[in-house]
């Protein structure tokens, strides 16, 4: 249960044929020429979110680096 897909369906207690219903679905309702460019978009946006989330952890690193350490001075 290593891989990301596995994780968030076992989140949502979704298994094989419940993710097979949904993909059919998916796939009805945007047919078989959408789905790449769906999941180019999905993947970049995901890629997207991961390098500010990335982003914001480094800025706030760098300030909590620039804090004045005052620990035990009155």
């Amino acid at each position: 249960m290593s891989s990301p897909a596995l994780l968030f369906a076992g989140i949502f207690g979704l298994g094989g044929p419940e993710l097979m219903i949904i993909l059919v679905i998916i796939l009805l309702l945007f047919g078989g020429s959408k789905l790449p460019q769906l999941a180019k978009g999905l993947g970049e946006s995901v890629k997207e979110f991961k390098k500010a989330a990335k982003d914001t952890d480094d800025a706030t690193k760098t300030t909590d680096e620039k804090k004045p350490d005052n620990h035990g001075k009155n």
